[in-house]
């Protein structure tokens, strides 16, 4: 797939699966744009050279968002393909969330897709096409337990992404990526909270039909699919990349 002179805008764009769609879109020659408050996006950038520009920018503050959308179109041009990777995770039920919290994870993980989308989509009518994916879960479909706002978060996503794809049909597609369980540090921080890191991790491992959690680069290369030619009769969907969590019925035992 070629990206060639593309602008591309990835939200978290720092580590992890963010960071492996700079990686891939800039290999397909894109012009790729970090949009983060994590500085080793400067880090990636600076690595990878010419075609990679990082912005420090908090993606849940609309005068933050509009001014990142400004400056890079006034230096690259109109935008092609935006997406919305930023997001955060908090365990915590519905009745010991607090409004602070709440608020916080809302904001990260769905009030900047919207803003994101809300700056982006101008340019990309202008460019005549664009695509908007947005990251949301395996659990934007199924819940674990303690994950009341992340889990309402990205089930809210799949919303936006539908009304994307029908306010803005035929020159805007929008798409949403559910990964199941990637290696990435938001994982390892997580699995840190623990007393046991190694047994989570293996049940990590042991949840998916697959018996292994995926890796970024398989995330970002579907996500680059999705946003080339190549998928352009697919619009609307909640594509999981997920390892089979949650096909199989709980205790149940494979052959």
């Amino acid at each position: 797939m070629s990206f060639k002179d593309k602008i591309v805008v990835v939200t978290g764009g720092a580590k992890g699966i963010g960071g492996a769609c700079v990686e891939v879109f800039h290999a397909a020659e894109a012009n790729v744009i970090i949009l983060d408050i994590d500085t080793n996006g400067q880090k990636l950038a600076k690595k990878l050279g010419e075609k990679a520009l990082y912005l420090n920018c908090d993606v849940s503050k609309e005068k933050q968002v509009k001014d990142a959308f400004e400056k890079l179109n006034n230096q690259y041009g109109d935008i092609e393909v935006l997406v919305n990777n930023a997001g955060i995770q908090r365990y915590t039920t519905g009745t010991d969330t607090s409004e602070e919290e709440w608020d916080m994870v809302m904001n990260v993980n769905l009030k900047s897709a919207f803003l994101c989308a809300k700056y982006a989509i101008p340019s990309m009518l202008k460019n005549g096409k664009g695509c908007v994916i947005n990251v949301a879960s395996v659990q934007s479909f199924i819940s674990q337990k303690n994950v009341a706002p992340y889990t309402t978060s990205k089930t809210a996503l799949l919303g936006l992404t539908r009304s994307i794809a029908v306010d803005y049909a035929p020159r805007i597609r929008s798409v949403a990526v559910c990964p199941g369980t990637i290696d990435t540090p938001m994982l390892r921080d997580a699995i840190q909270l623990s007393p046991n890191p190694d047994d989570v991790f293996q049940e990590c491992v042991d949840m998916h039909l697959t018996e292994r959690v995926g890796n970024s680069i398989e995330v970002a290369e579907l996500i680059a699919y999705l946003a080339s030619d190549k998928a352009g009769f697919i619009t609307g969907q909640a594509i999981r990349i997920d390892g089979g969590l949650g096909v199989s019925i709980p205790g149940s035992k494979r052959d």
